[in-house]
């Protein structure tokens, strides 16, 4: 039987199955029902973290067990995921409030109950090639080009066309593994809206995000002096002394920006010196704060919003320094530049890395063993969700789910 038959066969059986387990009282809810894959007459081998509708991670978020991949169809490959991130914009993904939306999984989905493989970022080791594919080979390491493709697993079958080669040598498992998201989006946003040179002055809040510390750290490596704003907290003079290690010229709190003093402070470290471009991940009140710090013929571009506050300017920015606003989301670059321009792209930020210009930001490894079962998978992976989303954890926590045995 040729490897698209028997994907096929094994999408009805798993279908089926599903069906025949299924709670009719369940209202449509299916977290039990994929649950159920976990039984002692099937040969299990990979497991993903998956949702079969949008919500609350702690409510919708399921770890469900499979049998090992079936050799690739032809344009595809078989790979195993090395670590997987878990970004801010993943749980707003399973909460169903970010744009990109993900496909349902061919391979654990019923007609009835579509189920999402959740993630978006991750490194991975070709395991298989299928026919027609001359670009890869197995134990190249690959990352991903396609959005909400699923990441949080142990293996997956994807076409070849959505990953793209990135080197194993000079770089860790970690880098290579966090190198799709965070850095591009700080490289963009410094590249793609004003001609910055070196001594001048780029500001940014969220400034101990990954994203933040990308900016840092890049910024620092062009000569650029750059004023970083945090929100306050306990240990907030270690957050301070370690942004400096980075490379941050100034770092300040929000707080200490909202005291009509620290105007007078910012004029005093720029030399008066018209400020040109800002980052903003949190909108509400702080950005308006520091938009006002912007000089002539600005721009202000947004990633994110992490206060969940709309974005509120005075309308004297747009009259009197003529500020321009932009947003900026990494898919949308991807999917508007030529795979020419990702692979410089890529190969830019693993050079800054090899030559020691970027360090890893802290993370922590959280390994899902192949003996845990299904049920301590969720209650670790919820847990750690929801330590993230108080936004003061200041770690980025990556996934190492292992293949069941």
């Amino acid at each position: 039987m040729n490897p698209t038959a028997i994907c096929r066969r094994r999408a009805v059986h798993l279908a089926a199955f599903v069906r025949h387990r299924a709670n009719p009282t369940s209202h449509g809810v299916v977290g039990p029902c994929i649950r159920a894959f976990r039984t002692s007459t099937f040969l299990l081998g990979q497991r993903a973290i998956v949702y079969t509708k949008h919500g609350d991670p702690s409510s919708v978020l399921s770890s469900v067990t499979f049998s090992d991949l079936p050799p690739p169809p032809p344009k595809s490959v078989n790979i195993r995921f090395l670590l997987s991130p878990i970004n801010p914009a993943d749980i707003n993904v399973i909460e169903g409030v970010y744009p990109a939306k993900p496909t349902p999984s061919n391979d654990l989905s019923s007609d009835e109950h579509p189920a999402f493989v959740a993630g978006n970022e991750g490194l991975a080791e070709v395991v298989a090639v299928g026919e027609g594919i001359v670009d890869l080979k197995e134990r190249d390491w690959v990352v991903m080009t396609k959005p909400q493709i699923g990441t949080w697993a142990s293996g997956r079958n994807v076409d070849a066309e959505d990953v793209l080669k990135v080197p194993s040598s000079g770089l860790s498992e970690v880098q290579a593994a966090t190198l799709t998201v965070n850095p591009p989006t700080a490289y963009n946003m410094l590249h793609d809206f004003v001609h910055l040179h070196e001594g001048d002055w780029v500001i940014q809040n969220g400034a101990n995000s990954a994203v933040g510390q990308a900016v840092i750290q890049i910024a620092a490596s062009k000569g650029l002096k750059t004023i970083n704003f945090i929100r306050d907290r306990e240990d907030v003079e270690s957050v301070k002394s370690r942004l400096k290690a980075l490379g941050a010229t100034h770092v300040v709190t929000n707080d200490e920006l909202a005291d009509k003093a620290f105007r007078s402070k910012f004029k005093l470290w720029t030399g008066g010196k018209d400020v040109r471009l800002g980052l903003n991940c949190v909108s509400g009140k702080a950005t308006t704060l520091m938009a006002r710090l912007l000089g002539e013929d600005a721009h202000l571009v947004s990633y994110g919003a992490m206060s969940k506050n709309p974005l509120s300017l005075p309308t004297s920015l747009f009259i009197f320094k003529n500020l321009t606003c932009h947003g900026f989301w990494q898919s949308r670059w991807y999917s508007q530049k030529s795979l020419e321009e990702r692979v410089q792209m890529m190969n830019a930020l693993a050079g800054f890395i090899r030559d020691g210009k970027a360090s890893i930001a802290p993370h922590e490894i959280l390994v899902i063993g192949g003996q845990e079962t299904d049920t301590d998978v969720k209650d670790k992976i919820c847990n750690t969700i929801s330590r993230l989303t108080d936004g003061k954890y200041g770690k980025k926590v990556l996934l190492k789910i292992e293949e069941t045995s």
